[in-house]
């Protein structure tokens, strides 16, 4: 079998999806030594994020010429058996396509991008889930969100959760806040949220519910840090943080490495995730597989990942918030024990476990298409 994954992200910084396609292909290298990988990369140094055994392909960067012209004939020349991609498939395609569609926010959520974006992706995510061979996305949420928006797909969508990379496993906090103190500046202790500035992670609730907090317990000695890249919304985040009252004690990182980040889950004391939708919630399994207590939103896909080991919350509260934050604080039992709870479950995710379940579904897609063409070449044979 050849298997064609569309991995331009890699190395572009597009968070989620990226981390998405870089552990599906470092599993599927481990997994499958049978099989052949084409990888399709845009950014110049993504190569030496693609395991060395894959054939990789450059192609441009620029979404109208990789998905309108050059991804569709890469796969006209490679002849893979299908091509995996995230959200949207090229305008032609001579192979089969299995596509991963994290959430449908875009739909549900159109306040919170850019009208040309969401109108672009209503588009070609419409074309692209009715087009597809078979659908992966990553929560039951998600997967109800699809079919109410596209209508039942009959068996060809499945749910595979998201792993959780091995990087993020338990760093002892005194360990952790000596490292981010000497390499990144940031004090401890602190609140951590980890997500790029934009109006769905809801920076803006949180730095104003952490406001209230210190204000009406002037005595917690706590910062809160914000680790995410910055976008078209930085400014009215930076600016809420400046007119809190509390601006002194907000630490801004920017774009952060694993390696950073790691060690900002390791020396927080307290993970916040206030995300008003979120199709997955990888920042939540993170900070758990690093032993930290997790306080999250109650909405979407957030409680379906948390499960009983985090705090959810209404996002939309900035009382509950502070009441969320102020429980696992002042209650160090509590914490432990959430911290107990968090490493047991983010155990049960792991990118083995997704890329398995994903190469089924290759399996599946690429056998029923050998067959069909073997049928069909019977038919021609002469009798």
């Amino acid at each position: 079998m050849r298997f064609s994954v569309d991995a331009h992200a890699i190395g572009r910084h597009q968070t989620g999806n990226e981390v998405y396609v870089r552990n599906l292909l470092r599993a599927f290298a481990a997994l499958d030594k049978k099989s052949d990988f084409v990888a399709y990369y845009s950014a110049h140094d993504a190569p030496g994020q693609i395991p060395e055994r894959f054939l990789t392909r450059r192609v441009s960067s620029n979404p109208f010429v990789r998905l309108g012209v050059e991804l569709g004939q890469r796969v006209r020349r490679d002849k893979p058996d299908l091509l995996h991609v995230q959200y949207t498939s090229p305008l032609a395609c001579s192979a089969p396509v299995v596509a991963t569609v994290h959430d449908v926010s875009f739909l549900e959520r159109p306040e919170f991008f850019p009208p040309s974006q969401a109108m672009q992706l209503r588009w070609t995510v419409k074309r692209t889930v009715r087009r597809a061979a078979w659908v992966i996305t990553v929560s039951e949420f998600s997967r109800r969100s699809i079919e109410n928006a596209y209508g039942p797909l009959n068996g060809r969508i499945s749910v595979i959760p998201n792993g959780g990379s091995t990087l993020f496993r338990p760093v002892a906090r005194e360990v952790a806040s000596a490292w981010v103190s000497q390499h990144m500046n940031v004090r401890s202790p602190f609140v951590l949220t980890v997500g790029d500035l934009q109006p769905r992670k809801n920076q803006l609730g949180l730095i104003h519910a952490f406001a209230d907090m210190i204000r009406a317990h002037p005595e917690l000695p706590h910062h809160l840090v914000l680790a995410g890249k910055d976008t078209w919304h930085s400014g009215e985040v930076h600016q809420a943080a400046k007119a809190s009252g509390a601006g002194d004690r907000i630490r801004f990182t920017g774009l952060v490495t694993d390696d950073e980040l790691r060690h900002l889950y390791g020396a927080c004391e307290l993970f916040v995730f206030p995300s008003f939708y979120e199709g997955f919630g990888l920042p939540i399994l993170e900070a758990m597989a690093c032993g930290r207590a997790v306080a999250c939103s109650n909405t979407s896909a957030m409680p379906e990942v948390a499960n009983a080991a985090g705090i959810l919350f209404d996002p939309h509260s900035k009382e509950e918030i502070v009441r969320a934050m102020l429980d696992l604080l002042l209650n160090p039992e509590l914490r432990l024990r959430m911290e107990r709870l968090g490493l047991k479950r983010a155990a049960q995710f792991t990118w083995e476990r997704t890329a398995r379940q994903t190469l089924d579904v290759y399996y599946q897609v690429a056998g029923a298409r050998r067959r069909a063409a073997n049928v069909k070449k019977a038919k021609t044979l002469p009798v």
